[in-house]
Parts: C-alpha cells; sequence; structure tokens
C-alpha cells in the first residue's frame, strides 16, 4: 500500500503506482484546483508542491502532477492549492489579485503553488520558481510584478527557518510545522517502501526515477505494468581528491544546488537555466537521462565530455562513452541499473545548447568540451556533441587532431573540418541537416573563444 500526507491528511491508497499523481488527485481525491493542461509538463497547470525528508530536513519543491508517478509520492507530503488555501487570502494569493495577475484563473493555481514553493525554499529568483508556469491570456509583466512583491515578503526572514517563516506570516497553513514529524512517524510505521516484496520488484520490472520522459511516452502503459521505483537510491553528491560521485537518483537541481558542482562549475546554473524548467529538473534524474538515450540529451553531452564512468547495482563499471551501441540502444542488461555515477574534475570545461526557444525546448544541437592546456598546447581534449547523430556522440577523431597542436585560427577550423566528417545528421521539425552542421561548427569554436583559448 502506498501511504502519503495529502494536504492535512494521511492517506493509504491500493491504486496502482504508475498512475500520474494529477489523475489520483483529481479523480480519486476530487481536488480540481489542480488543472490538466498539456499532460507533458509544460504548462505548469498540474503543478503541485513534494515535500520530503532529506538528510532530517524537510524539503519542499514543485512538481508536475501531470508526470509524476503515484509510487513516487510514497513517504512524502503532496500540496495542492487545496492544501495552501486558508479563510482569508495568503499573502502569495493577495499579491496576484493586486497586481491583476490572473484573467481566466485555469494556470493561476499552478502560479500560487509555485510562489509558494519559492517561500518554502532558499532560491533568491522568484521568476525562476515560475519558469515552469505559462499563462496565455493575463500577459506576464502583471505575473512579474506579483512575484517581485512575494520575494518583497521574504526580507526579513534573514536565516529563520523558511517553513517556520511561511507559516508565522500566513503563507501557508498552520498544519505545515507538524509536516515533519508526520512524515517521519509514517515512514517509522510502514517503512520506505510501498510493497513488502519491495526487494521482489527488482527483477524484470520498468525501473522508474523522475519519469520525466517515461510519462510524456506511455502513461497509459505504465498504469498497467509492474514498476520499480528508485526508492534507496542514493541521491548525494561527494569528492574525494578530484574524483566527484553523484548517486543514481541525483536530479537536476540537486546538481545545481551542490556546493561542490557550484566551486568546480562556476558556469553550470547558465548551462541548466537552458534545460527544462523548475519543476522538471526538480524531477529529472542524470541518471535517466543518460538511460533515455536521446541523441540530444543535454546532461548526457554534458557528463561524454567529463569522461564520465558508470557504475551498475551488479558491479560492472562502463564508461558513459561505450553505454550507446546504436539509435535508442544500450549495452545494459534488463537487470542492470545505475547505482553511481563518477568523473574527473575537468581543467577547463564548457556547455553550449542551440534551440529553437531559449528556455523549456529540446535542441537543435549541444556539445561540450573539456580540455587542458599547457602553454598554448592541447595536452588532452574530448569534446561532445549531440544532435548530429544516432546517438550522443564523441568526437574522437576531432579529439586526436587537436591532440598536441598550437591553438589559433586554423587550427580551430581544421578541427571544425574533422568534426563534419565525424556527424551524420538528418533534416527534421528542429533544422535542416546542413543547417545543424554548420552549427556545430559555430559552437566548437564558441568553446575556444568563451574559454578565451583563441
Amino acid at each position: 500500500m502506498l501511504n502519503l500526507i495529502l494536504n492535512n491528511e494521511n492517506i493509504g491508497t491500493h491504486l496502482s503506482p504508475g498512475m500520474p499523481l494529477l489523475d489520483f488527485i483529481r479523480y480519486h481525491q476530487h481536488l480540481t484546483g489542480t488543472k490538466t493542461g498539456c499532460n507533458e509538463g509544460d504548462c505548469g497547470a498540474c503543478t503541485v508542491l513534494i515535500g520530503e525528508l532529506r538528510d532530517n530536513e524537510l524539503q519542499y519543491r514543485t512538481f508536475t502532477s501531470c508526470l509524476t508517478p503515484l509510487g513516487n509520492v510514497q513517504g512524502k507530503h503532496v500540496v495542492t492549492i487545496e492544501g495552501i488555501n486558508m479563510d482569508t487570502l495568503t499573502p502569495v494569493q493577495q499579491a496576484m489579485v493586486d497586481q491583476s495577475a490572473t484573467q481566466c484563473g485555469f494556470c493561476t493555481p499552478g502560479f500560487i503553488v509555485s510562489l509558494t514553493g519559492f517561500c518554502l525554499g532558499r532560491q533568491t529568483d522568484p521568476i525562476a520558481a515560475i519558469d515552469g508556469n505559462i499563462c496565455r491570456c493575463t500577459g506576464y509583466k502583471s505575473i512579474e510584478r506579483a512575484a517581485a512583491t512575494v520575494k518583497e515578503l521574504l526580507v526579513s526572514r534573514n536565516e529563520e527557518e523558511p517553513i517556520d517563516f511561511a507559516v508565522d506570516h500566513a503563507i501557508v497553513p498552520g498544519y505545515f510545522k507538524g509536516i515533519k514529524e508526520r512524515l517521519e512517524l509514517l515512514i517509522a510505521v510502514n517503512g520506505e517502501h510501498a510493497f513488502e516484496n519491495a526487494e521482489e520488484l527488482q527483477m524484470n520490472t520498468q525501473l522508474v526515477a523522475g519519469g520525466t520522459d517515461l510519462y510524456v511516452q506511455k502513461p497509459e502503459e505504465l498504469m498497467e505494468i509492474p514498476l520499480n521505483f528508485a526508492w534507496n537510491a542514493a541521491k548525494d553528491i561527494t569528492k574525494q581528491d578530484n574524483i566527484i560521485t553523484l548517486g543514481a537518483a541525483v536530479t537536476v537541481s540537486d546538481l545545481l544546488e551542490s556546493p561542490i558542482m557550484q566551486a568546480h562549475f562556476p558556469e553550470l546554473k547558465s548551462y541548466i537555466k537552458k534545460v527544462s524548467s523548475t519543476p522538471i529538473r526538480n524531477m529529472a534524474t542524470i541518471a535517466g537521462n543518460f538511460i533515455n538515450a536521446s541523441p540530444i540529451g543535454d546532461f548526457t553531452i554534458f557528463f561524454l565530455a567529463l569522461n564520465t564512468i558508470l557504475e551498475f547495482n551488479n558491479g560492472r563499471i562502463l564508461p558513459l562513452a561505450e553505454l550507446y551501441k546504436g539509435y535508442k540502444e544500450l549495452d545494459r542488461n534488463p537487470d542492470e541499473y545505475i547505482q553511481r555515477i563518477t568523473f574527473e574534475l575537468p581543467s577547463l570545461f564548457h556547455f553550449e545548447k542551440v534551440s529553437k526557444r531559449t528556455h523549456l525546448d529540446i535542441a537543435s544541437v549541444n556539445t561540450a568540451i573539456n580540455i587542458s592546456v599547457k602553454g598554448s598546447i592541447v595536452s588532452g581534449v574530448r569534446i561532445s556533441a549531440g544532435g548530429v547523430g544516432p546517438v550522443p556522440l564523441l568526437l574522437k577523431a576531432t579529439m586526436a587532431y587537436l591532440t598536441g597542436k598550437k591553438i589559433n585560427e586554423n587550427v580551430v577550423a581544421e578541427a571544425i573540418q574533422t568534426a563534419w566528417k565525424e556527424i551524420s545528421p538528418i533534416s527534421d521539425t528542429r533544422g535542416s541537416a546542413e543547417y545543424k552542421r554548420l552549427l556545430l561548427g559555430q559552437l566548437i569554436k564558441a568553446h575556444f573563444i568563451t574559454l578565451k583559448l583563441l
């Protein structure tokens, strides 16, 4: 049985753990403030808050409930717009009213949930908190003004615990103060798993981590088949000497918020802002991006350049570059799943992505470089590229050409010519084959310019 807290109510259910959380909320709990919109995680109408105990602290993040399997909220606190409402408008709701930031109202619950989540966390940019919410009629300036008003509410918070501050200032109801203890009791009584035979579920079942792609592709099928959820997968990011290790359940947001990653990848925030939206980043795992095997997976391309090593649950070690055998074809047995991800810190690193939209869009072409230079001589280099072949590519011939060369305009131009021989882009909705070929050349040159090597 699945056990969770929904708003202020403890819930136990035997419904399919593969059911989208949105369906459970609307059709089984009859909480219709959470709206059904795109069913692809793009519009934010279905946004909810998920509270989870991590390192003995209660952490809230926004999720798109249309892509969240019910099994992923086992032992967690799910908050819908109804769980925020009080007898009078909250300061977040009042800001939306005062700034005329609602018109038809369909998207409004999602915006309010996202801004309330901003108040429950340590983010500093309220606009980033609503980057996964779309409004089709009001116009964004009024919503931006409301977001700025919400930010002003937190000026006096200083180091006060966000949940306590939010309750004391009527941003959320008083029951939020007791959720941590209730979740601890829920887990103590029912365990971390939803099923007694959790170990048996490891065999011959679909493993689900974030589910952000699976639930776009086959949500109906996932309600009918046995699923295994990554309840015990590690979510830590550690550094020993020059090696970084990621647990299999590390999400994109975990990466972004990691002091280790921030220290060694100062441009990480600008890279990640090009990838999906805050709710999707809160859900999507790095390991899932690898296993999804998209030829344009942003983090697959990012980590390919870092000479990333995968460790599977059976102890097998495999370089990420050797995982891909063909389009959506992996060097992985059905009972294998990623347990750890390791890579060595780079000397110089840069990531580039170009898509039709700046934000919340699939790349036309993406690429990353990891390069070591002594003087102006390339002593080591790895260049990855996505969107230009059937699998995420490591440009081995280009890397071999550059190694030992003195960097100048002519060498970079020849490296681009070499890269063009290694790729096989196709024309599709994201651009013609020739456009992608030229674009990759420009992005390779951008690597050298941005890193001040050219």
